[in-house]
């Protein structure tokens, strides 16, 4: 997938709970060595240190392909998760302006977004993300090492310095948490001198090209097969549906086949509409590739030490509690195969794992009904199964849907479209009817996914969904309030309030 735009910026049984102190007779440097300071990364490391674990790890961020640098804290922080939603809301912003005319505001003259004063804004929060990780790993005595490390062998762990100075390391447990970089489809003339990348998926694209737009920016989002990939695809439709509506253009089916620079400075982008075999070609002020990422295993002296990676991906391949096929060397994050690329997915792994490490816990990191949004324009919230899921594992006579359109009471009074405002409830088909997946877009879509996200966990039921009271006025009452199968065929709508 890409996105392009046009415009004026650039851009781990035992019944008893066992405390054990450090074993260590000072055989290694370390209880634990951490390679990589993303999210996971840091969290595992900082859990380990306040178990009574000597821990230091090591984060060196490669600069891109196009000489970016960012600080300490990984994608999520510098160039992920959280510059993204601070956009995505200065979008929501513009949107906001123009219900406030309806609501009585009186806005004079026509109303502007100025990239820098957003950038700047933005840049300067991640900063102060990056300088409060330091200041956390000091506090929490864990030695911080701006190396890029490689592992020597089970136990030893050598760093490099951007000087070229090599330090060694070693430790009883060695983990690898570098998530991945990103990848750019070499394949594509241009693609790579005159485009730059998000290094993450589809729904990223439709992110970024949602909030470009939302501020002022033409943009269109070219998709080779179809969008969101792995997410349910109903409601994928009704995410793209609306996106078009709000102004984001979709170049479907199509693949593109390069890039050129013009001399004015616009770049011509040429591609293969899928559906019609014919070329086409645009210009456009910059060019995004949201193509994914590739671990960061390459550096990293795994074939040295044998260990097992997954051939098509380059990833990983992890048990349980996130072991290696290498003794005292784990793995977790996006890095290991068959994980969710999520950074609280990591977060959380991370910790359950320095807590295995040292000794003072058994529990896995559970991966099922693990909720996510997608901070689109309209946003996409979700947990549990998509119906095409639930569907091969029950078969379709296996499960009930329960479905329902709702219109929020923001939008009422701005009189905005809400024909993709959709709530859909996957049940088991039988006596207990246990939620299999619970899918949601409107407003604040990943508030509302949060809180139904640990009734999945609970194992709760259909019964349980309609025995909860709703709050009112609110769209997460809908979601309680939901009657209308789709076996049923009978209009989804809700009516009244």
């Amino acid at each position: 997938m890409a996105a392009f735009c046009r415009g004026r910026h650039r851009w781990k049984r035992n019944n008893s709970f066992y405390v054990f102190t450090r074993n260590l007779t000072g055989k290694y440097d370390y209880d634990l060595v951490v390679i990589g300071g993303g999210s996971g990364g840091l969290a595992c490391s900082k859990e380990a240190a306040q178990l009574g674990q000597r821990v230091a790890v090591l984060d060196f961020v490669e600069p891109s392909a196009k000489g970016t640098r960012w600080g300490l804290g990984g994608t999520c922080v510098n160039v992920g998760c959280i510059p993204k939603k601070l956009m995505h809301q200065a979008a929501l912003l513009g949107t906001a302006v123009k219900d406030a005319k309806k609501y009585g505001w009186q806005i004079p003259g026509p109303v502007s977004h100025d990239w820098a004063t957003m950038a700047g804004a933005v840049q300067n929060h991640v900063r102060s993300l990056n300088w409060g990780h330091r200041v956390q790993l000091q506090d929490k005595k864990v030695k911080y090492l701006n190396l890029k490390g490689s592992l020597a062998d089970e136990h030893t762990v050598k760093g490099l310095s951007k000087a070229g100075k090599e330090t060694v390391l070693t430790a009883k447990n060695i983990v690898i948490a570098t998530g991945g970089r990103p990848k750019y489809p070499t394949n594509i003339p241009g693609a790579m001198e005159h485009g730059f990348t998000t290094g993450l998926h589809s729904d990223v694209a439709l992110e970024c090209a949602g909030f470009l737009t939302g501020i002022g920016l033409d943009t269109t989002v070219m998709v080779r097969s179809i969008a969101l990939r792995g997410f349910d695809q109903q409601m994928a439709g009704l995410v793209t549906d609306y996106m078009e509506a709000y102004g984001t253009r979709f170049a479907w089916k199509s693949v593109p086949k390069k890039v050129e620079k013009l001399p004015s400075g616009a770049l011509q982008v040429t591609w293969v509409d899928g559906q019609t075999g014919s070329e086409a070609r645009d210009t456009y002020d910059s060019v995004l590739w949201a193509v994914g990422r590739a671990p960061e295993t390459k550096a990293l002296g795994l074939d040295r030490l044998n260990v097992q990676l997954n051939n098509a991906t380059g990833k990983i391949v992890v048990g349980a509690d996130e072991s290696t096929s290498v003794p005292n060397i784990f793995a977790f994050g996006d890095i290991s195969e068959g994980r969710p690329e999520l950074t609280p997915t990591a977060i959380k792994a991370g910790k359950l794992l320095a807590r295995r490490l040292a000794g003072q816990s058994t529990e896995l990191m559970n991966y099922d009904n693990v909720p996510t949004t997608v901070f689109t324009p309209l946003e996409y919230g979700c947990v549990g199964l998509s119906e095409e899921e639930a569907e091969r594992r029950h078969g379709k006579d296996g499960i009930e849907v329960f479905h329902a359109f709702y219109k929020p009471l923001e939008f009422t009074v701005a009189e905005r479209d809400a024909s993709q405002c959709y709530i859909k409830v996957i049940c088991e088909r039988g006596a207990d009817q246990k939620i299999l997946g619970l899918h949601f877009t409107g407003p604040n879509a990943g508030e509302v996914t949060q809180g139904f996200s640990m009734g999945l966990q609970c194992g709760a039921t259909y019964s349980h969904l309609l025995q909860t009271v709703g709050i009112h006025p609110t769209c997460a009452e809908e979601v309680v309030k939901v009657g209308i199968t789709k076996r049923s065929g009978l209009d989804a709508a809700v009516t009244g309030c």
